[in-house]
């Protein structure tokens, strides 16, 4: 195909051949991609979730596998589209794949993080570090971890910020998800109570909690914890089911308030006193 008749002049005729045959290739390609891309994703989640079932794999762990699978399929796909695009205006790849092979060996040095990241990353994936939905707190950051992907983990902060976290930054996670965690309240009384009285209403209030399947023990009355400025602090303490334990100590405090008020104990809170001093 020759694109000049004589010396700079376009041979207009091929010209308009070679854009009409060449913008066919790219829309066939681009409507291909287009459906085959939702379609490979579909059928990748319902893979991973049947195989999920068969296994009896945890919930979290199938939905981590399902996000790095398709986040992999993503990757190709978006090599493969761009590799066929540019076969489709007739570009050789096989030169090109050769100058990247050579840019890529002067850019290795400066990709050691990429590398990191995605060594890390498949150290994350194998020891089970961390899964989606798992509460978690990595880099710096506490939230809820909603995709491990093989370069960046996202883990939503509970102010609805979602944080890219780059794998190499992972220097040590604290999983808050494995097993039962800590439900503690403590709970403040006057010095002019009568401590027995008061750790006998809180024993009430912990034996009707007791029946509450968020609860997996307790909840127990330790006694008393410390003496404050103003305060004698009482302690109860018992294990929850995982993430249900800020739900518990929330209704564990409304419920103690409510039943000190009822017995007529005090709860101390600051008071202000103010003096008037007046002139003759």
């Amino acid at each position: 195909m020759n694109l000049f008749e004589e010396g700079f002049e376009f041979n207009t005729t091929i010209v308009v051949e070679w854009l009409i045959t060449g913008g066919l290739k790219i829309l066939v390609i681009l409507i291909a991609f287009a459906i085959i891309g939702p379609l490979g994703k579909k059928a990748i989640r319902l893979g991973i979730q049947r195989m999920g079932k068969q296994r009896k794999l945890p919930e979290g762990r199938t939905k981590t596998l399902e996000k790095l699978t398709v986040n992999i399929f993503s990757y190709i796909l978006i090599f493969l589209l761009i590799v066929m695009l540019l076969g489709a205006v007739n570009i050789e790849i096989g030169p090109l794949l050769a100058g990247a092979g050579i840019v890529g060996l002067a850019i290795g040095f400066g990709a050691q993080g990429l590398v990191s990241d995605i060594v890390t990353g498949f150290f994350i994936l194998l020891e089970r570090q961390i899964e989606v939905d798992d509460y978690v707190t990595a880099a710096g950051f506490d939230g809820i971890v909603e995709e491990v992907g093989i370069r960046t983990t996202k883990i939503r902060s509970f102010d609805g910020t979602l944080n890219f976290i780059p794998n190499r930054n992972i220097s040590g996670v604290s999983n808050h998800s494995r097993g039962n965690m800590r439900a503690l309240v403590d709970i403040g009384i006057s010095y002019d109570e009568n401590i027995d009285y008061a750790l006998e209403i809180l024993k009430k209030v912990a034996d009707e909690f007791a029946e509450d399947p968020r609860f997996k023990e307790g909840p127990d009355v330790l006694g008393v914890q410390s003496l404050g400025d103003s305060d004698v602090v009482l302690r109860i303490l018992g294990k929850t089911e995982n993430m249900e334990q800020w739900g518990v100590e929330r209704d564990l405090r409304k419920a103690i308030k409510e039943a000190l008020d009822e017995a007529g104990i005090e709860i101390p809170f600051p008071h202000q006193v103010y003096i008037n001093k007046k002139e003759n």
